[in-house]
């Protein structure tokens, strides 16, 4: 409804994890270049956590954008599995027939996929996102599948994603062997106030903006405070202030607009 007022061409706070959209803060940059560099230098694992709605997902597609034809990739994205389903989906990611299969049948499918790849001087990337849904033994069986390696490498790298909750749940003892082999760690923490007005700008600005709307100095301090610097409460409010200002009227985005915005999140337009 308020592209055609605002001149946008595209809606500029989708929660949808566009990695067209991502914007670099220093922390989300850090991240990124922790899983480049765990991937590149084959570490084995990575282990990326945040909070829900701190950016995981979209830096996992950026990821996958950066790494290039060079790379085999496989992502999960509902690893809520049982063992057997979880690595005929892995086979299935990879393109390979895993039907009729068991589980020692489809590990051998995967091993002498990860053979070729190399030999081919490929790389293989497994992306586990919500991670903290995998149960210890599913953990274990994702633990397996990092022993298939050749003398000198590994041939499967596999970053894991998740809420803090990963954190704790690796924290586990029987599940020291898995916390020994992971690497390469990282905690995605929100945006702090300073960056929120460049987050907010940087989409306007993918989304074609070139004037209004503006949001005020107190505007962007409310989105904050709302949200604790969580990029997808950013966008959620951001959009419901677009179209608040849009009904009103309104180039520019205030603090009461955000206020109204707030209430209408919060099912309280009336109050």
């Amino acid at each position: 409804m308020y592209l055609e007022y605002y001149g946008l061409s595209e809606p500029p706070f989708n929660i949808t994890p566009n990695p067209k959209f991502l914007f670099y803060s220093a922390k989300h940059r850090e991240a990124f270049n922790h899983l480049l560099y765990g991937i590149r230098e084959r570490k084995g694992f990575v282990q990326l956590t945040g909070e829900v709605g701190a950016g995981k997902t979209t830096l996992c597609r950026a990821l996958l954008d950066q790494l290039g034809s060079n790379f085999s990739t496989a992502l999960i994205i509902n690893p809520a599995l049982d063992p057997d389903q979880l690595i005929k989906s892995i086979a299935t990611e990879f393109g390979l027939n895993a039907k009729g299969l068991d589980r020692l049948e489809t590990i051998a499918e995967i091993n002498h996929f990860l053979l070729q790849q190399m030999a081919r001087d490929r790389e293989t990337v497994l992306i586990i996102d919500e991670a903290q849904d995998l149960t210890n033994d599913l953990l274990e069986q994702v633990r397996l599948l990092s022993n298939l390696e050749t003398d000198d490498r590994k041939l499967l790298q596999i970053v894991l994603m998740g809420q803090p909750e990963l954190r704790e749940r690796l924290n586990h003892h029987g599940l020291r062997q898995l916390r020994q082999r992971i690497t390469v760690r990282y905690h995605l923490r929100p945006l702090k106030y300073t960056e929120v007005g460049q987050y907010v700008q940087h989409r306007l600005h993918i989304s074609g903006g070139k004037g209004p709307p503006y949001f005020s100095a107190p505007a962007l301090w409310r989105i904050h405070r709302y949200s604790q610097g969580i990029p997808r409460l950013i966008n959620a409010l951001c959009d419901k202030c677009l179209l608040a200002g849009f009904v009103h009227a309104r180039d520019r985005i205030d603090f009461w607009i955000v206020g109204r915005a707030i209430r209408e999140l919060e099912g309280n337009i009336d109050a």
